[in-house]
Formats: structure tokens, C-alpha cells, sequence
């Protein structure tokens, strides 16, 4: 446990929001960022989660959230960067703005609050401070439909190679790759079936297994520069 918060990008529903509230029941103060206000918020700022809005699709919104947080906490135990779109690539004139808008998010956003974030980390009084970046096991094989996703997540799997040499031996810097954990609303059982074949593992696990991962690298002082994978053994199929 840390006087000093822990930031989660993204972090009001699904993997980002289990994370948070498995954090605050284990004694951390959360901070997280949100794009839109929904009803699950209230839920969670009653728990004692600080809640801030942040619109990483543009460079501004992602500064205006940076000078936003530092508002409101001097330190960070850690940052967790969970925010992310699942957006699918279009054709003609979109094209182009949707891959910069996918880059902004899953890049440029961690990059940038990475590095103005630093002092932040660096005044925690705790012994480990970490950054872990949440990408995907999709960057290992690329996507037929989700091309500019897939780039942008392969992107920030090479941002921690980067920060974790500029920022050892005081911050450790790694990264959580997920296959699929969770299902959609909507989703029938012949997806769920072909979702499971896909792993050795044969499961739709649920997002726990993304918390104990990330404890793992928050209680691990030896571990930096590394990517885990979190798949089912999706590369023995």
C-alpha cells in the first residue's frame, strides 16, 4: 500500500475499472481518467476513486489532462496506461484521421504523460514506482480489420523498451499484452466457442488474471523492459 496514487488511464469500465477497484480494496488511492461521463463513474468515486476526464484523441486534450493531474496529486506510485479503442480501419478520406486519432491515443498519450509524469513518480517516497502499458497479443501477427489498431499497439510495446532503459534503475517500465479476457454484450455462443479455440487455454478467462498480472510487475523490484503476454497460449495453436 502507498500514500501515493495510482493512475489508470481508461479506467472506467471493463479491465481498467477491475483494476481500479481491486486497487482501492487493497488499501491504494486510484486516480483514473475517463472520456465521457457514464453512470458507473458515481459508483466509483464513492469508493474514493478520483475521477478525471481526459480526451486523449488530440494533443491538447491530453495536455489540458496531464496539468489537470498534477492538480490534484504531487506523486504517483504508478501509471498504468489502460485507455485504448478498439476501432476497426475505414477507407477513404476517414482513413488517414483515424489512424492519427488510434496513434494519438495509444502512443502519443502514454508518451506524452510519460514523460511529464516523471517528476510525479520520482516523488514517490516508495521504493518501486512503475509504468506498465497495456497493448495486445494482436501485435504479434498484425489484424486484417483492425490494421491502424494493431500498429498503434505495436507502437507502444516499443515505448517501453525506451522508457524503461531512459527511466531505470528509479522507475520500472513494462507492459501487459491481453488476448481476449472479456466478453461483449451481444457476443453469441458461436463467438464465445471460436474465441476459446483460439487458446490452448480454451477459457474467456475474465479480468482477473489482468489484476494479478499487474500486481505481479507492482510487487516485482527486478523486472523491467519486458512484455506479458496474458493469452492462453495463443502462439502454441
Amino acid at each position: 500500500m502507498s500514500a501515493s496514487p495510482i493512475l489508470i488511464t481508461g479506467g472506467a469500465q471493463r479491465l481498467g475499472r477491475h483494476c481500479a477497484e481491486r486497487l482501492r480494496d487493497d488499501g491504494h488511492p486510484v486516480i483514473i481518467s475517463y472520456r465521457r461521463e457514464r453512470d458507473e463513474l458515481e459508483a466509483l468515486r464513492e469508493r474514493g476513486i478520483v475521477t478525471l476526464q481526459g480526451d486523449f484523441a488530440t494533443e491538447a486534450g491530453i495536455l489540458d489532462f496531464i496539468t489537470r493531474l498534477k492538480a490534484v496529486t504531487s506523486s504517483l506510485r504508478a501509471i498504468v496506461h489502460n485507455a485504448s479503442d478498439w476501432a476497426p480501419d475505414t477507407t477513404g478520406d476517414a482513413a488517414g484521421a483515424n489512424f492519427e486519432r488510434l496513434f494519438r491515443i495509444h502512443m502519443l498519450a502514454p508518451y506524452l504523460i510519460n514523460l511529464h509524469g516523471r517528476e510525479l513518480l520520482e516523488a514517490c517516497s516508495e521504493p518501486q514506482r512503475d509504468i506498465v502499458h497495456m497493448t495486445d497479443h494482436v501485435v504479434q501477427k498484425g489484424s486484417r480489420k483492425h490494421a491502424a489498431y494493431a500498429a498503434s499497439k505495436a507502437g507502444l510495446a516499443n515505448l517501453t523498451l525506451s522508457f524503461a532503459a531512459m527511466y531505470a534503475p528509479a522507475i520500472q517500465v513494462n507492459a501487459i499484452a491481453p488476448a481476449l479476457i472479456m466478453l461483449n454484450e451481444g457476443d453469441d455462443e458461436t463467438y464465445v466457442e471460436k474465441a476459446k479455440a483460439k487458446s490452448v487455454m480454451e477459457m474467456i478467462p475474465g479480468p482477473g488474471v489482468i489484476y494479478q498480472s499487474l500486481r505481479y510487475l507492482l510487487d516485482n523490484r527486478y523486472i523491467t523492459g519486458v512484455t506479458l503476454p496474458v493469452d492462453g497460449g495463443r502462439h502454441l495453436r
